[in-house]
């Protein structure tokens, strides 16, 4: 089957040239081929082997597709299988599988080419948590069945709460004993037991079965029963509970240190009650919740639609307990202190005696400074149930009766919402004393001396008399008895007319007057009124020109200072004639002569309350109750359809910018994350609502990306969703294909935020039921012989798609004497139609006979007819 076709030369082959010799191979058998050609260069033998191979495909596969640990999340997650043809043709291969783990194998047959590579997508529904294991067999060209084991795991997305130092599961915090108005902090860590990453948030469930909010649980059961009126009341728990960070993404395996703080808060009651007996005790639950986890039920109730939230298993709670206690101190003798009438500069003192009537918890006391009292200690801690005295001292720095004030601050530990970790000691508490007392005076006769010269530095310079004998009081200033300034007994008499504006210069300040402070006025003598000298330097002073360049300046900086306040008040002047300078405004001043009118309160619509929006603050707490109002309050509203398809207004385009938080984000209801049709009929249009409710206070934009060939008529597919509005998309289910179906499909939020729906249905071959499969027909009693018999047969349709029937009588040798009407027809959805069996008797008949019911693209079914004759003697 080789060929050579060679001309070999006669004479030697010179250098730099060539012999050319071809060898053609003709298959005749499908079969390789080996044989040899043997080439002689002068006494050199060589062997040229020759191969005749049959062209042929070598297909391989991978024996195993590891998904590896996936989350329980209602997505479909692909993984790709490679068939690599090495051989020199194309090559066959087709999936087999029978299992139900694995949903979609495409292509499930094909060719590959030679030198090539084929992707075969593996697809598997991550909706239930367990371990996969599964066999597909795949057939290939000339290689005959290969097996691929499909492996993975499928977990849940597990959030744990371990303690800090223990590092164990923590399902409770016990905050212990606080007073009112101080803060305790504990840190937990929040770990993610899974291998994907988790945005997390934190919920505080106020309306949970087994919460206590200020219920004294050591008390009797009628107070018990009767402080369970204030889980009704509108109380903002989120003011106990601070939990930071209290949103955020967990990574794979990733632990997050968080910090709770407890800060008990009294409640106003309706009843008068001793602060003694007044204790709340706190049970509280903290949820870590999956961002988005929170699906939304729909039931028409009474013509409406309310909704309610459910969660999703994703979550984990952690109790939280507590109890505040009020700060309980009693005095002896009492708050209103008495003390003893005192002179000025003695002192009275007081002992005070304080108690601690709390069972549980120290109290730290501080007094603050009052006037004419002091305290001593005025700091300090009095233990559980134990007491400590003070020593209050009077000591008046004046005349008169005094009734003070006494502030005791409480010290205790508060928090800063901006930063929670780091407690500070602050005051919580404040209680008030009442001081009273009074200082007397005593009498004191006074002696004035006269001082017959003047002594400036020791005396008084201004009078002749000073008071002696003061006693005590020598540190206040003496009386002058006389004004030299206002007497002319001393004036020089060339001085007693002169009414210029001269200043008077005192006797003792002739040390400073060495220049005088300024040179153009003049000072005249206390008692002489003679004109002072005063000795200007020259080269200390300013000439004539030099103070006139100073006024210059002077003036210069007062007329530009001038200048901006005109013409500020130009420009102000001028915006006011914009502003009323229009054709509404006549220049009529506001209500000049005009009377009000009598308006009532009933005049005023009644307005309504706006919506309570959780405010943006990142350490406020997400609370299961407010969720719940916002919600009603969304729903409430008329159901929206067919909205914007995209941002149109300015508003709204800035609105769909936003990158929204996590807790935004939880505040966004779409749902169900599973729609399940059921089973639902091949070539039959099946439709469910996707619901979508926007709690927040913004318009948020919603896209849908549908890939599956079954659900390309679910429409809208972009919606722009207005603040708290409740509105949905019918999501469109149609198939040809009988069998399990399972796929989900991605929406977007704001172009940024990604989340799935799965799509679960049992797609079922177009099928009709009869009522039965055996019909006898007996003669009715009374009628005549020869008569016919007569029977019907119901035809059921338990799908959700119309089917038409034919009937097909079964005939053999001998005629049927069996008739059926309608012979053929439509049974509509979820409906049945009545046919009549006929049998028309007869000489020599057959009793039996047998017709089909075939169902167009469906099912066939045998029914039996049997016609029962009875014969009287």
């Amino acid at each position: 089957q080789f060929k050579l076709i060679v001309e070999n030369p006669d004479k030697p082959v010179a250098s730099g040239l060539q012999v050319k010799a071809v060898v053609e191979y003709t298959p005749k058998c499908s079969e390789d081929l080996q044989d040899k050609l043997t080439l002689l260069v002068d006494d050199d033998v060589v062997h040229i082997p020759l191969l005749g191979l049959i062209p042929y495909c070598d297909l391989e596969i991978e024996s195993e597709v590891n998904f590896g640990e996936m989350i329980a999340n209602n997505k479909l997650v692909t993984k790709e299988i490679s068939i690599t043809n090495r051989g020199t043709t194309s090559g066959v291969f087709r999936v087999l599988y029978d299992g139900v783990v694995l949903l979609n194998i495409k292509p499930a047959r094909g060719e590959i080419k030679p030198k090539s590579v084929r992707k075969i997508k593996v697809d598997i529904c991550t909706d239930v948590p367990g371990v996969i294991k599964e066999m597909m067999k795949v057939e290939l060209e000339s290689r005959g069945c290969a097996e691929v084991w499909i492996k993975g795991v499928v977990v849940e997305q597990v959030l744990k709460v371990l303690g800090v130092s223990c590092g164990k599961v923590l399902k409770c915090i016990n905050f212990g004993p606080l007073y009112f108005g101080t803060s305790k902090t504990e840190k937990i860590h929040l770990y993610n037991e899974s291998p994907e990453h988790v945005d997390w948030v934190a919920v505080l469930e106020d309306n949970a079965i087994g919460g206590e909010m200020g219920t004294d649980l050591q008390g009797s059961t009628d107070a018990v029963l009767h402080d369970l009126s204030l889980k009704n009341k509108d109380v903002d728990i989120s003011t106990l509970i601070l939990c930071v960070p209290n949103q955020g993404t967990l990574l794979p395996y990733e632990k997050c240190l968080i910090t709770v703080c407890f800060s008990p808060e009294k409640f106003e009651r309706d009843f008068e009650e001793n602060d003694a007996s007044l204790v709340q005790d706190y049970v509280l639950f903290l949820r870590f919740e999956s961002v988005g986890e929170r699906s939304v039920c729909l039931q028409d109730l009474s013509g409406g639609a309310t909704a309610t939230t459910r969660s999703h298993s994703r979550h984990v709670d952690l109790a939280l307990m507590g109890s505040g206690f009020p700060v309980v101190l009693t005095f002896k003798p009492g708050t209103v202190i008495h003390f003893k009438d005192c002179y000025l500069g003695e002192q009275t003192q007081v002992v005070c005696t304080m108690k601690n009537e709390s069972e549980f918890l120290p109290v730290t006391f501080s007094f603050r400074k009052a006037a004419h009292f002091s305290i001593s200690p005025e700091r300090g801690m009095i233990k559980i149930k134990s007491e400590k005295e003070v020593m209050i001292s009077f000591s008046p720095h004046q005349i008169g009766a005094f009734e003070m004030k006494q502030i005791i601050d409480i010290i205790g530990t508060g928090v800063d919402k901006n930063n929670v970790d780091a407690l500070k000691t602050k005051s919580f508490h404040q209680i008030y004393l009442t001081l009273l007392g009074v200082c007397k005076s005593k009498r004191t006769s006074i002696v004035f001396t006269i001082n017959p010269g003047l002594t400036p530095l020791i005396s008084n310079a201004t009078g002749q008399f000073v008071v002696r004998g003061t006693g005590q009081l020598s540190d206040t200033a003496p009386v002058a008895i006389l004004k030299s300034t206002q007497t002319q007994i001393h004036t020089h008499q060339k001085n007693r007319n002169c009414k210029d504006d001269a200043l008077i210069a005192f006797p003792n300040d002739r040390a400073a007057s060495l220049r005088p402070s300024e040179w153009n006025k003049k000072y005249r003598t206390i008692f002489t009124k003679t004109e002072r000298y005063n000795y200007v330097d020259p080269e200390f002073a300013y000439n004539d020109f030099e103070q006139l360049l100073r006024k210059a300046n002077k003036k210069h900086y007062t007329d530009f200072i001038s200048s901006l306040r005109r013409r500020r008040l130009q420009k102000e002047a001028a915006g006011e004639f914009y502003i009323y300078n229009n054709p509404v405004s006549i220049g009529i001043k506001p209500a000049e002569g005009l009377k009000s009118p009598n308006i009532s309160i009933t005049d005023f619509p009644e307005e309504k309350p706006e919506p309570k929006m959780l405010p943006p603050d990142d350490n406020c707490m997400l609370t299961s109750r407010n969720l719940a109002e916002i919600v009603s309050k969304s729903t409430n509203k008329g159901v929206w359809s067919w909205l914007s398809p995209m941002p149109s207004s300015t508003q709204e385009k800035e609105d769909c910018r936003l990158t929204l938080t996590h807790k935004q984000l939880h505040q966004i209801f779409i749902g169900p994350s599973t729609i399940d049709f059921g089973d639902v009929c091949v070539y039959s249009t099946t439709t469910k609502e996707l619901h979508i409710i926007n709690n927040l206070s913004v318009h948020i934009w919603i896209q849908i990306e549908v890939e599956v060939a079954e659900l390309q008529e679910t429409s809208p597919l972009s919606q722009v969703v207005p603040p708290l509005t409740k509105t949905h998309i019918p999501v469109v289910f149609e198939t040809t294909t009988v069998g399990m179906f399972k796929s989900s499909f991605s929406y977007k939020i704001n172009k940024q935020h990604i989340g799935h729906v799965l799509v679960v249905a049992r797609a079922m071959p177009i099928e009709l039921q009869l009522s039965t499969k055996e019909l006898i027909l007996s003669p009715v009693p009374g009628c005549l012989a020869g008569t016919e018999f007569r029977r019907t047969v119901r035809v059921c349709n338990p799908r959700n798609h119309p089917a038409g029937f034919t009937w097909r009588p079964v005939t053999g040798d001998r005629k049927s004497a069996f008739t059926i009407k309608p012979t053929r027809g439509i049974v509509e959805p979820y409906s049945d139609v009545e046919c009549e069996v006929v049998w028309h008797p007869g000489f020599n008949t057959p009793e039996t006979g047998q017709f089909i019911l075939c169902v167009r693209k469906g099912n066939s079914i045998n029914l039996k007819c049997l016609a029962k004759v009875t014969i009287h003697l």
